[in-house]
Formats: structure tokens, sequence, C-alpha cells
């Protein structure tokens, strides 16, 4: 049997991406204001210079525009031996791609890469009605967060 390879390429934020739809992404998740081209570039180059961010984007390989992204903080602790733990924030998929899994590979995508970097968890707030979106992603409900442990 053939596997059919995802139209969708899961990667991290580049600065090509203010052009490809990422503001407008996140518009559909909250306000955004308004952001300069300029403004965007300063943020990315801020970002992409730091070891504890990390914007996970996906990218319709067929049209070149995003569908979906995700952020990943990592916060440096003293406690559990100065460990790190992943906060996950920033989760949309766009409407007309929804019911693809893209936010399921978005965060998959993220909960590596916080393994990779040393969290002992990832925590993810989100509202009520998401809550079953991220169980199906292996979160479980713990007091008032989603934890991955």
């Amino acid at each position: 049997m053939a596997t059919t390879k995802s139209k969708y390429n899961v990667r991290k934020l580049e600065r090509e991406d203010y052009q490809k739809g990422h503001l407008d992404l996140l518009a559909q998740l909250t306000t955004v204001g308004t952001v300069t081209a300029e403004q965007y570039e300063a943020r990315w180059q801020e970002l992409a210079g730091s070891p504890d961010y990390h914007v996970a984007v996906a990218e319709d390989t067929n049209t070149g525009s995003l569908a979906g992204t995700a952020t990943l903080m990592i916060e440096r602790k003293f406690i559990h031996g100065c460990s790190k733990v992943g906060h996950i924030e920033d989760v949309v998929v766009g409407q007309s791609a929804r019911g693809q899994k893209l936010g399921r590979r978005l965060i998959d995508e993220l909960i590596q890469v916080a393994a990779h970097a040393g969290c002992y968890k990832v925590i993810l707030d989100c509202a009520e009605h998401n809550v079953a979106f991220y169980e199906k992603c292996g979160l479980t409900r713990r007091e008032a967060q989603m934890v991955s442990q």
C-alpha cells in the first residue's frame, strides 16, 4: 500500500513567514494588532537568537502559505535540579486546514523539542472547550493545566 505524503511541512518559524500569513493565523486566535514588517523582523531576530523559544509552523507545500503555528517557551528552574519546563502557547490551525491533524503535529513537534531541551514536563493552559483536543494529543488534565511528562 502506498503512503500518501502530507502536503504540510512542520518546521521552525522563518523570517519570510511574515509574508506567508503567520500574523493572519495568529489573528484567528487572538488580537494581533498592527505589526509592521520591520517590527516582525526585529522580533523574529530576537526569538531566533534564543535557545528558550521555538515557534513551529505548518506550511502548505502546495501554496507556500502557513496553515498552523504553535509556540514553545522554555522556563529555566532552580527546582528539580535546575531543570526546565516547557510552556506551549499560541496554538492555532487555520480555518481551512482544520481536521487534518495539524494541531496534533504541531503539539508533537514542540513536545519533542522540549524533551530534547531537557524539560521534565510541558504545560499548556487552554480554554475548557479545547480540553478534549489536547487530551487527544496525549496531554492530561492536572488541576487547571494540561501537562505532559
